[in-house]
């Protein structure tokens, strides 16, 4: 079975040291500081992983509806290729 290894944070009580660590999540947290040997360790509540987008960039038009299900804007009208001369002159 895979166990994930994120990073955690400490930070100590009493002497102020900031340290990251690599740690399996089943392991128990760390409890004492490397610098001072005191039993004041806490972990800090981290933001955990971001999102990380790959590739050149992302647009609204990347998933955009395929042309057969949208309808056409109502200001947006078909015009013909060639349309037929009307005489617009009054009869006279």
């Amino acid at each position: 079975m895979f166990d994930s290894m994120p990073t955690y944070s400490y930070v100590c009580k009493e002497c102020g040291h900031k340290f990251d660590h690599l740690q399996s999540i089943k392991d128990d947290r760390l409890t004492q500081c490397p610098d001072c040997q005191k039993d004041s360790l806490e972990r800090l509540i981290g933001s955990g992983a971001g999102i990380v987008f790959k590739g050149s960039g992302f647009y609204v038009t990347d998933y955009k509806k395929s042309n057969a299900g949208e309808s056409t804007p109502a200001n947006a009208t078909a015009t013909p290729a060639s349309s037929p001369k009307t005489d617009t002159a009054a009869p006279g």
